[in-house]
């Protein structure tokens, strides 16, 4: 059974860093894309960043361009999103996504099958 695993959010003040891990079990995910997204109070899950896992390639929001950097370890199963001068308006539940690739935009969260319980990052003013 697959499983992913959120780590590292927190509370910072605006213009900190924090680093999200996401480690996944239960399966080979070197076909897959995997993703961050976010969902902050009374908002709807967004999509923040993501990595098609066989050949490196990234994309991200327009919100979070040259702050944050997704990135995947050699292991096959590991995710990260450096996430650097941070905003209030980056405050929200963040999850990690992963997905087959298979021709659905992974810009949806359709295009992921499987799905972490969360980590909140808190960004003060």
């Amino acid at each position: 059974q697959v499983q992913l695993v959120e780590s590292g959010g927190g509370l910072v003040q605006a213009g900190d860093s924090l680093r999200l891990s996401c480690e996944a079990s239960g399966g080979t995910f070197r076909m897959y894309a995997m993703a961050w997204f976010r969902q902050a109070p009374g908002k709807d899950r967004e999509f923040v960043a993501t990595i098609n896992r066989s050949d490196g390639s990234t994309w991200y929001t327009d919100s979070v361009k040259g702050r944050f950097t997704i990135s995947k370890d050699g292991t096959d199963n590991a995710v990260y999103l450096q996430m650097n001068s941070l905003k209030p308006e980056d405050t929200a539940v963040y999850y990690c996504a992963a997905g087959p690739l298979r021709g659905i935009s992974l810009l949806r969260p359709g295009a992921y099958d499987y799905w972490g319980q969360g980590t909140q990052v808190t960004v003060s003013s």
